[in-house]
């Protein structure tokens, strides 16, 4: 009686499991043809997992143990190790008073007066004091990247690294009367018969120019050229408050001024690639771990304590993905990305990432009733990445790394082909 029950049981769920290995194979097949030998993705360096993240199963792996220029999908390093090192607000300073007087040291912080960030409550400490005496000693960094490309100094995404910016270490020019008026007051714009559109400014200098003649009155913002003796001038201009120079070692008895939730700066960085948050976070891990600012020290941190188990070591050199000798695996982006998910409800993190059709970077890629590519994007000339999660109809969510370079074409043209594979795997994984 038990095997007459038992043996149609069987044969039941053999068909079954069967008829469900043959579906996927035939998905999987179907996948291949948009990402194998003789599509589009064969005609450049492209590297593609997909992993299933409820049953912890990779479903397609091309070329995943090869290395990749992953532009500012290294971000999401930067982020991670943020994460685990950084509370949920920012060390804005670290501070010595010294009767009417206080000494101060910057810990990389970069929200003082920065758009789209909010401000820490910085004037009314210093109400308390007649004059502010500034320390560097903690700054053991290098204002500008390792392999970063040296023409990119008068771009917005550019901008030089320091323990305390302000403004962003950008300079503000907007078009008054058809004529750049530029702050802080402390610059001046110049004009010049030199070809350019906007303003610019000199490589080795904080002199700013523009061509009257040519002059398309857009508003823009320019990096300066930053030093101890200019954030004196201009910290004293703005917190009405003389900033005297001090080289004085941080010492390990100190006060911290507490700024701003770092969700804040995790938000503005992710959605908008913001190269300067991502450099200046690394120098925030460092001040944290290590009381002074280095980005080398701070990622050798982040890689020896959380990040040793990746399947593939990491070449991480900067914050932002500036810099070209940053070389991942998509196996290893998938494993951060698995991490990352780990440590938030679904909602909170896709929050925090472009959106599909709606926020960030993906605001115009990707467009869908029902959002479905929730991921960081990441582009410099000839190298397009993107690495996230995507929902399919079934309502899975799968983390992926979809790396490309060395192509010869414009990146949107390789969006468009990376669309019809992510569109694919939605409809039927």
């Amino acid at each position: 009686m038990h095997k007459k029950i038992f043996l149609p049981l069987f044969f039941f769920c053999s068909i079954h499991f069967a008829s469900y290995a043959q579906d996927t194979r035939s998905i999987v097949i179907g996948l291949n043809d948009y990402l194998g030998e003789g599509s589009f993705f064969d005609n450049h360096l492209t590297g593609f997992m997909l992993y299933d993240l409820d049953s912890q199963q990779i479903r397609y792996d091309k070329n995943g143990h090869i290395y990749f220029v992953p532009a500012s999908t290294t971000k999401l390093f930067t982020f991670f190790g943020s994460l685990m090192v950084l509370g949920d607000s920012t060390n804005f300073l670290r501070f010595v008073p010294e009767g009417n007087n206080v000494t101060i040291w910057g810990t990389g912080d970069p929200s003082w007066k920065y758009p789209s960030l909010p401000s820490p409550e910085i004037k009314s400490f210093l109400s308390d004091y007649d004059t502010v005496y500034y320390s560097s000693s903690n700054w053991k960094d290098e204002a500008f990247g390792y392999g970063w490309q040296w023409d990119d100094y008068y771009y917005s995404y550019s901008p030089e690294k320091s323990p305390l910016p302000l403004f962003g270490n950008l300079a503000n020019a907007r078009n008054v009367n058809n004529r750049p008026v530029i702050s802080p007051s402390l610059f001046q714009v110049e004009a010049t018969d030199k070809p350019m559109k906007n303003v610019q400014r000199d490589w080795r200098s904080n002199r700013f120019f523009y061509n009257p003649r040519t002059y398309n009155g857009r508003d823009i913002r320019v990096p300066f050229i930053i030093s101890e003796e200019l954030f004196a001038k201009m910290a004293s201009q703005d917190w009405k408050i003389p900033v005297v120079l001090s080289d004085k070692k941080l010492p390990p008895d100190h006060y911290i001024l507490k700024g701003i939730p770092t969700k804040a700066l995790y938000r503005e960085m992710l959605l908008e690639s913001d190269n300067f948050i991502a450099e200046q976070l690394l120098l925030q891990i460092g001040d944290e771990v290590h009381r002074e600012l280095n980005s080398e020290k701070a990622i050798e941190y982040i890689k020896d304590t959380y990040l040793y188990d990746l399947p593939d070591d990491p070449q991480w050199v900067d914050g932002s993905g500036l810099s070209r000798h940053n070389l991942f695996t998509p196996r290893t982006m998938v494993a951060l990305a698995e991490k990352i998910y780990r440590l938030f409800p679904d909602d909170e993190l896709f929050s925090m990432l472009p959106t599909g059709g709606r926020t960030g970077t993906l605001k115009y890629n990707y467009q869908a009733p029902v959002p479905y590519v929730m991921a960081k994007t990441g582009t410099i000339s000839n190298h397009h990445s993107m690495v996230g999660y995507l929902k399919t109809k079934k309502n899975k969510i799968y983390a992926f790394a979809f790396m490309n370079n060395n192509y010869p074409y414009k990146a949107s043209v390789v969006r468009n082909q990376m669309e019809k594979v992510l569109l694919y795997i939605r409809d039927n994984f």
